[in-house]
């Protein structure tokens, strides 16, 4: 694999994909796993930057914010994402890879604060880059930071890592006909009422025609696959390239 598809990726993980099966919280092995994909990855020569979130320990909409109005809650939310992050960043160095946290929330002990052209830096010293903290501003998730930092970094592709192979055009676990797609462009995405993104990470991608690769994260290599620009996934792309399925 060492032709590489992209030389500069986003890596969107979700806070449950350090859960496990409990589904809440860290699960040491879990995260272990995790990070050594991650260090492979960034053995490759790849410039990587990953945007994590904070579901597996709070959740701004959840249950446990009620009582709470939305801005408490979701600056709640702000918080789990920098314990997941300053977790796996010491993860992935045990691993031989240095890592730097980035926080669109002042915590000095903890990370450092975010600055696009640090962050740049970082990259291009082969250092991976954890953006922490969301946008650092309520009402915005987690996928709307990663599509923002990595238009700010310049990331040629946005890797969304899911526990599924792709998106379908129907439940696969309740429809057998379900068909993966292969590539489905941002218009065909939004009339066939994909869930990819929220809406508003999902404008800006559309807008930037940031490319968006969802694929399985818990299949050994899959990462490494995407990048070196094998089938792997779903892939989300302009308007004007046709949609296919796999």
């Amino acid at each position: 694999m060492a032709n590489l598809a992209y030389k500069r990726v986003l890596l969107k993980l979700s806070g449950e994909a350090l859960a496990g099966s409990a589904g809440y919280g860290i699960n040491p092995a879990v995260l272990d796993g995790l990070a050594a994909q991650i260090a492979e990855t960034a053995g490759l020569g790849v410039q990587l930057a990953i945007v994590i979130g904070g579901g597996n320990i709070f959740r701004g909409m959840s249950e446990s914010a009620k009582g709470m109005d939305r801005a408490t809650g979701d600056y709640v939310g702000m918080l789990a994402t920098v314990m997941n992050s300053v977790s796996l960043q010491a993860a992935i160095e045990r691993k031989g890879v240095v890592t730097r946290v980035q926080s669109a929330i002042a915590m000095s002990q903890l990370a450092e604060p975010y600055i696009r052209r640090r962050a740049l830096r970082h990259l291009e010293k082969g250092r991976v880059v954890i953006f922490a903290a969301g946008t650092g501003n309520p009402y915005f998730t987690t996928d709307t930071a990663a599509a923002l930092r990595a238009k700010e970094i310049e990331a040629e592709v946005v890797l969304k890592a899911t526990k599924v192979d792709g998106v379908y055009d129907k439940d696969p676990n309740k429809h057998a006909d379900a068909r993966r797609y292969a590539q489905v462009s941002y218009l065909d995405a939004l009339k066939d009422g994909l869930d990819v993104m929220d809406s508003t990470a999902f404008a800006l991608c559309r807008d930037n025609a940031l490319p968006i690769i969802v694929f399985d994260m818990t299949k050994a290599g899959n990462i490494q696959r995407v990048i070196a620009g094998e089938a792997a996934g779903t892939r989300i792309v302009k308007d004007d390239q046709p949609t296919r399925f796999a």
